[in-house]
């Protein structure tokens, strides 16, 4: 390796907050690890980690370290791909974080096709939320993130987006389902009703939606885990409010009912992809997100064509560069 273990000594104890558990996960001594702190604290004059009772947190100082350290391992893993790559073409690692809605839905279709085509490409995925989303990427953790409402942010290049309605999910047996189109979401409300839960962005679309209804909303159950959603409408248990790519595999197999809401209710959760403003993407992850923004384009015209989405409606792939803070 071109750079010193020390540096992914340092990274790994930053993750772990604990000198012991990364040494463990590092599979050396602790002493060892401990050593490598001291001296580049010596080295810089300054401590990078506060000692605390229940472990190690970065200084200010420790924090500039780790990005600048974070920044040369990824540019190193950068670098052995493009030299696998002039002996194995195409081969490389593409890592992305997305939301546990599309890591459950679509993306694994989507991933397996793709290491299909292209056997050498190896894929690691995580599935957080919200800021979480966005902090992996920022952070070079991760090459590329895909999730819902995220907000322009300094840092942060977008690299497509898409405009995804909210809207009634319902088992085939439902009444509300036997009928075709949009569906009022004041027929929705007099259901029993399983929602996100409050605070996630989920939710905070759906209030939007809800907010000039004449009558509380009061759901059974509410909770972060779309998975959980689903099964209870499958259940009969309640109807609940998503993206259609949240179930579209459901919908395929005839499993649940997608109804989209009248133009009055009609709210929008925005999908990006993103990448880190000032990484270039390498072949590997490249490849992939070309191949990945035109599956979705394809996702979105099946939405189109099942209704979900009004073909008028403007759904088109949107080219962006690096992120402004709104402010």
């Amino acid at each position: 390796m071109l750079h010193s273990r020390k540096l992914q000594y340092i990274d790994e104890i930053a993750r772990c907050g604990s000198i012991r558990k990364a040494a463990a996960r590092l599979n050396v001594a602790s002493s060892a690890v401990n050593r490598q702190i001291l001296a580049l604290e010596e080295e810089f004059g300054a401590p990078i980690f506060e000692r605390l009772p229940r472990g190690l947190r970065l200084t200010a100082a420790g924090e500039l370290c780790v990005e600048h350290i974070r920044d040369v391992l990824k540019n190193y893993e950068r670098l052995e791909s493009r030299i696998r790559s002039l002996k194995m073409p195409q081969a490389g690692k593409v890592s992305i974080v997305t939301t546990v809605g599309l890591a459950a839905g679509p993306l694994p279709e989507i991933i397996s096709r793709f290491i299909e085509a292209h056997p050498r490409v190896r894929i690691q995925l995580r599935n957080d939320g919200g800021s979480t989303t966005i902090n992996a990427v920022l952070t070079g953790e991760v090459d590329i993130g895909l999730g819902f409402n995220i907000p322009a942010t300094p840092g942060i290049r977008t690299l497509a987006n898409f405009d995804i309605p909210i809207g009634a999910v319902l088992p085939p047996g439902h009444r509300l389902a036997k009928e075709a189109g949009p569906i009022d979401l004041i027929d929705v409300v007099q259901e029993k009703l399983v929602l996100a839960q409050p605070g996630t962005s989920l939710r905070n679309v759906i209030n939007l939606a809800l907010a000039p209804l004449p009558l509380p909303v009061e759901p059974v159950v509410e909770t972060n885990a779309s998975e959980l959603l689903k099964q209870l409408v499958k259940y009969g248990t309640a109807l609940t409010i998503l993206n259609p790519l949240d179930v579209i595999m459901e919908c395929r197999r005839g499993e649940l009912v997608f109804r989209a809401f009248a133009d009055q209710h009609a709210r929008h959760q925005p999908m990006k992809l993103f990448a880190r403003a000032r990484a270039p993407l390498d072949a590997a992850t490249s490849l992939f997100v070309e191949y990945l923004m035109q599956e979705l384009l394809n996702l979105v015209q099946e939405l189109q064509e099942r209704g979900y989405i009004p073909p008028v409606e403007k759904t088109a792939l949107e080219r962006g560069g690096p992120d402004r803070d709104p402010g």
